[in-house]
């Protein structure tokens, strides 16, 4: 696909904007017990270019943004590290986001949301089991991420508009989670992981549900929240960028 001009500058902007953002939220909260992953509100920028620009600003904006932000302090500074997770989890994540958000969702969507949810529940649950997570961590994990979708479900049902961009934040996320969780996995089957609590090498599997919980859980707040009054503010704004959901 070749990018227009306007694409070109917006996915540019978007990066600029994810990284420095990145930077001035950073507030040295990494993911309980396993660490690495950063508390990441930062996440909305590149949503919302998505929803605007569509998938290719989005994802392309986001996987270098991301780089960036790795790459400066008090980023991990690991280029193979964020080429290897963190780049094509943004890209995916945000690409979808793009992608279905300018699309009518139907109850098939809808249920494939659910059933993401119902499996990120049913892997807290495992933890708290296997006493990995503290109740009070766990408790926290399933009370946000299953208001998040409440929340999703209520603001489609009210606002039919923002149903497409409401659950394509959850599969998206869901995706470049799952991405974050296995990439760190398996990295730290081969390299040391930085920002680490105790798990720099050879790290157990389920550390990867920590991982994916912990992202999925801490940032689909801010999309499914944050995102629709910031793009119907642009939109109104910029009446011109508006894009016709297909």
């Amino acid at each position: 696909m070749r990018l227009k001009a306007l694409d070109v500058a917006m996915a540019t902007m978007c990066a600029a904007l994810y990284a420095l953002i990145g930077y001035l939220t950073n507030l040295g909260i990494v993911s309980p017990i396993v660490g690495v992953v950063r508390f990441w509100p930062s996440v909305i920028v590149p949503a919302v270019f998505a929803a605007l620009f569509g998938p290719w600003v989005g994802g392309v904006g986001a996987a270098i943004g991301i780089f960036f932000a790795d790459m400066i302090h008090p980023g991990h500074g690991v280029a193979l590290l964020s080429l290897t997770v963190g780049v094509p989890a943004n890209f995916l994540c945000f690409f979808v986001i793009g992608y279905m958000s300018q699309r009518r969702i139907g109850w098939s969507h809808v249920a494939l949301g659910l059933g993401i949810c119902c499996v990120i529940a049913l892997i807290t649950i495992y933890l708290l089991a296997e006493s990995i997570l503290s109740f009070e961590v766990g408790a926290l994990f399933l009370g946000v991420f299953m208001g998040s979708y409440l929340l999703a479900i209520i603001g489609g049902l009210i606002f039919t508009g923002w149903r497409s961009y409401q659950f394509a934040s959850i599969i998206g996320l869901a995706i470049g989670s799952a991405w974050i969780g296995l990439g760190l996995w398996a990295y730290s089957q081969i390299f040391p992981l930085p920002l680490a609590l105790g798990w720099e090498r050879n790290a157990p599997f389920y550390a990867s549900l920590l991982w994916f919980t912990w992202t999925f859980a801490t940032e689909i707040p801010f999309l499914v929240a944050l995102g629709p009054p910031i793009i119907k503010a642009c939109r109104k704004s910029f009446p011109s960028i508006l894009r016709e959901v297909k």
